[in-house]
């Protein structure tokens, strides 16, 4: 996975915005204001992805490439490294699921409109 191919799969998304609030270097991607994914724009080698805790510790069993979310709540976020064991796929697979957990926090009102669209 490359850097556009990472932006791409994450803007298709509904709700999804794009932004900068931590410095020129960290790319945040909100759904309806909520992080769900993040990384560093300049130096691509890994991004920090949203996990049901359960399923992040299993992840970094299985895969040298997941680590428990680097500057984040290492019970629920995992930093996925871009050149490792976890292929393309998985990580694709990887920011849908993050994106679907925070998604499916947000109201339902929200939900609604997003999904009417």
């Amino acid at each position: 996975m490359n850097i556009e191919d990472y932006r791409s799969h994450c803007l298709k998304k509904k709700g999804v915005t794009e932004e900068f609030p931590f410095d020129e270097s960290t790319l945040v991607f909100k759904v309806k204001g909520k992080v769900f994914a993040l990384t560093n724009v300049d130096d691509f080698q890994s991004f920090n992805v949203k996990c049901d805790p359960e399923k992040a510790i299993d992840l970094r069993e299985r895969y040298a490439g997941v680590k428990p979310g680097f500057h984040m709540n290492k019970k629920h976020w995992n930093t996925i490294s871009v050149y490792s064991d976890f292929n393309d796929d998985q990580m694709y697979e990887a920011l849908d699921h993050s994106y679907d957990l925070v998604f499916s926090k947000l109201p339902k009102k929200v939900r609604e409109e997003l999904t009417d669209d």
